[in-house]
């Protein structure tokens, strides 16, 4: 359906929010203002709460993308003598690489296929077959198809060789669980706009004390130094450049309703529910999924366009847009595909809803999936 002029997004991000989380921006705040570095702190500890990092940890906001603060954390927590071993199964983790790339920070490129999990033992050959390899730059959840990778398994191997890891959460954080509690994670990457329902805009990374302790004057960049940041605002409870506040403020008052609703558990079980009632549908329309069960992550599923000549996706989208959702283009390169978000503030009866507007629109269109 549609609020107002307002779409149901069916997308990883930016998503659908709230109507609280919406309200939260209608307010101005100055970035001097006592109540808005609180309410930053509060964020802060928030975000170490969900992922149990509170005694090690710190976490550390950006303004921007996530993919801003993907490059800080690099950029940032990296010797320049590093070597990064990247698996490779997505378009997240080739962004990594040209991260790394732009850096001038050796790497070793694991490639897998878009359907395929990095494992225990793929890592391991990797470590031993190149002694360089001191760091592990791993996707959690690969978006582009929706993939899911064992993040406790490679975890746990990085610690046992003792390569330091840092994690693109972006998709995750929030709704799968994530304990760092259990070692072998250095810094973890995620963004505003994602599983905690806020708006698009902001980064954050969490990082060990002791690894951000050690990074001073380590990245070339003035505006992504990130612990030019975390100094600051130890020291003046204040971000150094203009924060975004109006996006601060949203994060605020979704995580409010994050606890409320149940936290991470609760999360997931609302996007697990949504994905099975996704899959069941878009199955008996005809629809294949393009990745196996095992590999499935309930935030945005993959399925093979219709096989019929006639069908393009820019018509499939308007319709199914002019009906109130908004998908995604596949982003796989070798099929045809597009995709369906699971995540954001919607529940089974969006779903359901999205799934009738995509066989109106097949029906209109004439297209034969199968």
């Amino acid at each position: 359906m549609i609020i107002g002029n307002e779409a149901i997004l069916l997308t990883p991000g930016p998503l659908t929010t709230s109507a609280a989380t919406r309200q939260a921006m209608l307010r101005d705040w100055g970035s001097w203002d006592t109540s808005f570095n609180r309410m930053t702190q509060t964020v802060c500890a928030d975000l170490l709460h969900i992922v149990h990092g509170t005694d090690d940890y710190v976490c550390v906001p950006l303004q921007g993308s996530g993919t801003f603060s993907v490059e800080a954390a690099i950029g940032t927590l990296l010797p320049r003598d590093s070597c990064v071993l990247v698996p490779n199964n997505g378009a997240y983790c080739a962004r990594i690489i040209l991260i790394l790339q732009r850096l001038g920070i050796s790497l070793v490129e694991l490639p897998l296929r878009a359907d395929q999990a990095v494992s225990a033992e793929l890592l391991v050959e990797a470590f031993r077959r190149d002694a360089r390899i001191s760091h592990v730059a791993q996707v959690h959840l690969e978006t582009s198809a929706g993939l899911l990778n064992p993040l406790d398994e490679i975890a746990a191997v990085c610690k046992q060789y003792d390569k330091r890891l840092i994690v693109d959460a972006m998709s995750s954080f929030g709704a799968l669980p994530i304990d760092l509690r259990h070692g072998g994670i250095d810094a973890l990457v995620s963004a505003s706009g994602k599983c905690l329902e806020g708006a698009p805009g902001m980064g954050f990374v969490i990082v060990r004390r002791s690894l951000l302790e050690q990074s001073q004057g380590r990245s070339p960049s003035l505006a992504l130094d990130l612990y030019d940041q975390y100094q600051y605002m130890q020291q003046t409870t204040q971000w150094r450049y203009t924060p975004p506040t109006h996006v601060l403020a949203a994060l605020r008052v979704a995580l409010d309703q994050y606890f409320a609703q149940g936290g991470q558990p609760a999360r997931l079980a609302r996007y697990q529910h949504n994905c099975e009632i996704l899959l069941t549908e878009m199955r008996q329309l005809g629809f294949k999924a393009f990745l196996p069960p095992e590999l499935q992550a309930p935030v945005i599923v993959t399925f093979y366009a219709p096989c019929d000549p006639a069908w393009k996706f820019a018509d499939f989208y308007q319709q199914v847009r002019a009906a109130g959702y908004v998908l995604y283009p596949g982003k796989l390169t070798r099929e045809e595909t597009f995709r369906v978000g699971c995540i954001g503030a919607i529940d089974e009866h969006e779903i359901y809803n999205a799934v009738a507007a995509i066989a109106r629109a097949l029906a209109q269109s004439g297209w034969r999936v199968r």
